[in-house]
């Protein structure tokens, strides 16, 4: 099949606590300290909140360990575009390189920008939103999108310099969003049981309601139960599984590994698990401290509640009630570290997968090209600039939904190709084999498809047009083809 399983080149100096890390820090960005606000708003009450982030949590652990199988079987640079081109052919592989190109990676860096640029601007208001440095026609370039514009480029610049630049940054970050992350749980736990927020949150504990923005702004709350509970859960995961998504980058760094085989499965577990314990925890210290259901016209973060948190600021809301006017700052902060880490990991690892492609003649030649640090520097800058592009374009949210969608597709596919090998490579060396097969596997690729239908039926402005991104690559693939393009290195045609 192509030649991306070559490995010359690439120094192998990742190791599980960095293959760990990277799992970690690239979960971890803003996702955590914002969504829960739109979850609040879709479920409306601290069960099915809780409900929404475990469902979440336990389908990225489960895809997670039904990587393990393939990252075992095929420990090559590339990870799941490689998966993917084993089990299904090149096109396939070609058509998750470009959504990851297209939208997934470089949509996912683009977000995580903004969103530390929005928190830059609690420090510096100069950056906001809101100042317009630029506009032409219709394009306005704000100081936020600048903002993010620059933390992409430096990240991308500092990721050129080596694998080992790029590793360091990733585990000091890392460390420290973990760390406090946890602080903040404990001081949520410990210091933010309010008598009044309590009762709220539990008397209704599974009185699932939507809240309804009418055409004045004003706000109607709609009962929710059967179908309409379903439809509702599945469109509010869009959040949560946004906050967990980026897990399976490690497996493009396999080329890079030591002990692949072994390090790769278990950094995915490992860190799958830790985060999404995090994320319990976090939602857990959330509701002691704020109500879920609150009201737009509040002045103050606890009357305006999980639902209504400024910008959709929820961690920042509820480390108010503990650490009054300085949270805002101290969240500032946390958030900068976290999103940071979160898009050097991001970075890291996507320009990878380009790598590969080009090593199999998909996608431009140099970018199948290793600089004299031993890293793929152009696909890496390929990347950034289309990164810093997509800054220029839509909102947080869009983005993010676009993503999840494209996501959620290549999943199913990806953990689908277990049952394909097995069948047709049964005597294939597996040192790790996924976990309850058939009937987990098949789970999962059950569930992640729901969510698409639902996505598709209750968010069509959005999904829709990642399928048709999906779609377009095929007669692109064509092109490509007839065009003679061949691997990294090869003459023309």
């Amino acid at each position: 099949m192509g030649s991306s399983g070559s490995e010359r080149g690439f120094r192998r100096e990742i190791r599980l606590f960095d293959a760990t890390m990277i799992v970690m820090g690239v979960m971890i960005g803003s996702g955590i300290f914002i969504v829960s606000a739109d979850i609040a708003r879709t479920v409306g009450s601290a069960g099915w909140l809780l409900a929404v982030w475990l469902f979440s949590g336990l389908v990225t652990l489960l895809a997670a360990a039904c990587y393990g199988e393939l990252s075992a079987m095929m420990p090559q640079a590339g990870g799941q575009y490689v998966y993917l081109r084993e089990i299904y052919g090149p096109m396939m592989g070609f058509l998750y390189g470009w959504t990851l190109f297209m939208v997934v990676q470089t949509g996912s860096i683009a977000a995580v920008g903004v969103a530390f640029a929005k928190f830059a601007a609690v420090l510096v208001p100069a950056a906001s939103e809101q100042n317009i440095l630029l506009e032409i026609g219709r394009l306005k370039v704000s100081a936020a999108q600048v903002v993010a514009i620059a933390s992409i480029a430096l990240l991308t610049w500092v990721n050129t310099l080596g694998l080992r630049e790029g590793k360091l940054v990733q585990d000091v970050f890392t460390i420290t969003k973990a760390a406090a992350l946890l602080l903040l749980v404990a001081c949520g736990l410990l210091l933010a049981r309010d008598a009044t927020t309590l009762a709220a949150n539990f008397r209704d504990f599974w009185t699932a309601t939507r809240v309804v923005v009418g055409p004045d702004g004003g706000i109607t709350r709609e009962a929710l139960s059967g179908g309409g509970l379903l439809m509702a859960l599945g469109a509010a995961s869009v959040g949560s599984l946004f906050a967990c998504d980026a897990w399976n980058n490690v497996t493009f760094t396999a080329g890079e590994t030591v002990d692949p085989r072994r390090t790769v499965t278990r950094a995915l577990v490992l860190g799958v698990a830790i985060v999404v314990g995090l994320y319990m925890l976090a939602n857990l210290a959330y509701i002691m401290a704020l109500p879920v259901v609150g009201d737009p016209g509040a002045g103050a973060a606890f009357g305006r509640g999980m639902q209504f948190a400024a910008d959709d600021r929820v961690g920042t809301a509820a480390a108010a009630t503990i650490l009054g006017p300085l949270a805002a700052i101290v969240m500032a902060v946390l958030i900068m570290i976290s999103t940071f880490g979160c898009n050097n990991g991001m970075i890291l690892t996507g320009a990878r997968v380009y790598w590969a492609m080009a090593r199999d003649g998909l996608f431009f030649r140099r970018t199948g090209t290793l600089n004299r640090h031993h890293v793929p520097g152009v696909a890496l800058v390929f990347q950034g600039v289309w990164a810093c592009a997509l800054c220029l374009t839509g909102k947080y949210g869009d983005l993010l939904d676009y993503v999840i969608f494209s996501v959620l597709i290549f999943y199913a596919l990806s953990v689908a190709g277990i049952f394909i090998l097995r069948r047709r490579r049964p005597d294939a060396e597996r040192p790790y084999r996924a976990p309850g097969y058939p009937v987990l596997p098949a789970l999962y690729v059950i569930i992640a498809l729901a969510i698409c239908v639902d996505l598709l039926i209750v968010k069509p402005r959005y999904t829709w047009p990642g399928l048709i991104i999906v779609a377009l690559g095929v007669p692109v693939y064509r092109v490509w083809r007839r065009t003679g393009h061949g691997p990294a290195g090869a003459p023309d045609s």
